[in-house]
């Protein structure tokens, strides 16, 4: 790829993502009441992400081989009971990550 090539691609990219920063703002006006079905979306939707991730997460694993899912249990158990006990998406995502990579580099 030449350089004017390059300049087209990160240009093009660049309207892109601007026009979509911009449509929200375009499709629903400030004063303007935003639709029902907009805002039941924006509800529903982040916890159909958290389980699609989950489900993207461990549809690999293996329960009949070892180590027989355990990391990912642990994780799982571990991202679940941080959640309920501090509330802390951040704290609990990121702990378990790091327990998960630790028991699969260090114990299984």
């Amino acid at each position: 790829m030449n350089t004017g090539q390059s300049l087209l691609f990160f240009g093009i990219v660049a309207l892109i993502t601007v026009f979509t920063r911009a449509a929200a703002f375009l499709l629903f006006p400030e004063g303007r009441r935003t639709p029902r079905f907009v805002t039941y979306l924006g509800k529903v939707l982040p916890y159909t992400m958290i389980g699609l991730l989950v489900v993207y997460c461990l549809k690999g694993v293996d329960v009949l081989r070892y180590p027989y899912g355990l990391p990912e249990l642990i994780g799982v158990a571990a991202v679940a009971g941080l959640h309920l006990w501090k509330k802390n998406t951040f704290l609990s995502i990121g702990a378990g990550t790091v327990l998960y990579m630790l028991l699969v580099q260090l114990v299984f």
